[in-house]
């Protein structure tokens, strides 16, 4: 364990046994989804502490995350007599660590939570780094607070239950934290077979990505400066993924995010002289395994207000995290809107639109 209390498990039962008996909770609850109440909770039995738990389960997928389902896990926590001596474990992906983060980060002002991802997206990005939050109002992650988990136990044999656009949802993450690091991390992500997955290989990978991601959140926790190199990607990824709410066709955060990476290395090619080949080679990636976001010049501007929505702007301008070259962060960067428009026409140029 690390002195952020990321855990990758060599004995997930174990872990999980130590994390709870160290709470020593009045109460013990445990958040799932749908999905993971069927597919992942069975993995967690045989730990004695949890048979006397009470469990929580809200609608999987992004649609719930929103208020009037944090407001059922508040009040379910509130039915059960939950004090600020109970323990929430949160077993899901980003979307039930988020919210269930939110939820514990908020009721009686705090009780603790140890987040179980159940995802290889919530395991390398949304579980690790304090960051809690729902959907608010049609934007991503609109309300929410930094409050870090009491552990984050990663299990990758979660990964096996795991489709392909799910995986490739998490690996979007790991190919970022590829970029903001080093060449060599970068070609071993590039250089990993993603039709046919080496689980050992993979877990040395989400070692190596959740070590990158928790470097930079000890350094920076509240994103006042680092943790913003975090961010690239997301700023027009974010925008693909509110347009395509916004037109009732949502798409996987991790492909949003691929497909804004695409933009974003194109941005600090023209503007900060990011290397032509290596943003050829990583666009040839994203387009091989990801496919396309589809949209229409039409649609210009409605990305461009959502991008204008964006968390980490200041005074109205739209701040970008863009690299100089693999490892080389340039933060708070802007972008003129013909720049950005000239993105996306780029975007859809090279991704065959």
């Amino acid at each position: 364990m690390d002195d952020t209390g990321v855990i990758l498990c060599q004995n997930f039962l174990d872990e999980l046994s130590k994390a709870i008996t160290l709470c020593a909770p009045d109460q013990l609850f445990v958040l799932t989804d749908e999905t993971t109440h069927e597919m992942c909770l069975p993995l967690l039995h045989g730990i004695d502490a949890l048979t006397q738990a009470h469990h929580i389960m809200i609608g999987a997928g992004d649609v719930n995350k929103n208020i009037d389902t944090l407001s059922n896990v508040w009040q379910a926590l509130s039915d059960q007599g939950a004090t600020r001596h109970s323990l929430l474990i949160c077993l899901g992906g980003g979307m039930v660590t988020d919210l269930g983060g939110f939820a514990a980060s908020t009721f009686k002002r705090g009780i603790k939570y140890i987040n179980i991802p159940t995802t290889l997206l919530a395991m390398v990005d949304a579980a690790v780094g304090g960051k809690t939050a729902i959907n608010f109002n049609g934007l991503k992650n609109e309300i929410g607070v930094f409050q870090p988990a009491f552990r984050v136990l990663l299990e990758t044999e979660f990964l096996r239950t795991l489709d392909t656009h799910n995986l490739l949802s998490g690996y979007a993450e790991m190919l970022k934290h590829g970029l903001i690091s080093n060449y060599d991390t970068l070609n071993e992500l590039l250089a990993f077979d993603l039709a046919n997955i080496d689980y050992n290989q993979l877990k040395q990978l989400v070692g190596k990505s959740v070590n990158v991601k928790e470097n930079i959140v000890k350094k920076d926790p509240k994103e006042q400066g680092l943790r913003k190199s975090l961010n690239l990607g997301h700023t027009i990824g974010h925008a693909f993924e509110s347009l395509a709410l916004n037109q009732q066709r949502p798409v996987l955060h991790g492909y949003a995010v691929a497909w804004g990476l695409v933009c974003e290395l194109y941005i600090s090619h023209v503007s900060v002289e990011f290397p032509r080949d290596v943003m050829r080679r990583v666009i040839h990636f994203i387009h091989e395994n990801y496919g396309t976001f589809i949209f229409t010049c039409d649609d210009y501007e409605l990305l461009y207000k959502f991008m204008l929505h964006d968390k980490k702007n200041k005074g109205g301008i739209i701040n970008f995290s863009l690299l100089n070259d693999v490892g080389e962060l340039c933060l708070n960067q802007t972008a003129t809107q013909s720049l950005i428009y000239e993105t996306l026409d780029f975007y859809r140029e090279c991704m065959g639109i």
